[in-house]
């Protein structure tokens, strides 16, 4: 059964609630600095696993990954170049997500879909923000609605496709944009646009001249 929460009324004790079950895989709907996003636990495969079965997302296709601070980021990527960290103090916290070399061992295969590559993004001081960084785990959140219908930023909508499929949702209201995170990949220092969103090709390359 789903449980429906008004983010106005979380309290300490509600909050702990959300971040236990967060780290022990359970699926919780939530506003993100983008879209409202169907999170859980990105260590746990079979929580992953269960994400893809929910949304109907064919498995081919990789998550994003939600981290709350540098140090988050440094246990999941192998390395990172003088281009990306460019990336990381022009736009981090926010809406630019970035395709790192992931370090071995360091997340289910599932959730970068077995590619060695995966996509992380630092959060801005929200709802979702706080939840990763209480939770001191890193959360995979694709938006939550099904895979091909509308953007997840109607509440109602949300309901309607997720209710008792999830275990939580957290109601903060309808979202106006349906803008998602853009994606990029450095490659030998070379920018490639994955996915243009929120953050456009010109402030990517402005930022790069310097």
């Amino acid at each position: 059964m789903t449980k429906y929460i008004k983010e106005k009324d979380i309290d300490k004790t509600t909050m702990t609630e959300i971040v236990n079950a967060i780290r022990k895989g359970k699926i919780v709907v939530f506003r993100t600095d983008t879209v409202y996003g169907m999170g859980t636990n990105a260590l746990n495969k079979n929580a992953v696993k269960k994400i893809y079965e929910i949304k109907e997302r064919p498995m081919y296709k990789p998550l994003i990954v939600l981290i709350s601070d540098i140090n988050m980021l440094n246990e999941l990527v192998d390395s990172i170049s003088i281009t990306e960290k460019k990336l990381i103090d022009a736009f981090w916290p926010g809406s630019l997500t970035i395709k790192f070399k992931k370090k071995e061992n360091a997340l289910p295969d599932i959730v970068s879909a077995g590619d060695e590559y995966i996509r992380i993004r630092l959060l801005e001081n929200d709802f979702a923000y706080h939840l990763v960084k209480k939770a001191k785990i890193p959360i995979v959140a694709p938006s939550a609605n099904l895979s091909g219908s509308f953007t997840g930023t109607k509440i109602e909508n949300i309901i309607n496709e997720l209710g008792e499929k999830v275990d939580y949702i957290i109601d903060s209201g309808n979202i106006e944009s349906d803008i998602p995170s853009t994606i990029v990949e450095v490659n030998n220092e070379n920018i490639i646009i994955i996915r243009e969103g929120k953050i456009t090709k010109e402030e990517i390359v402005k930022v790069l001249q310097k």
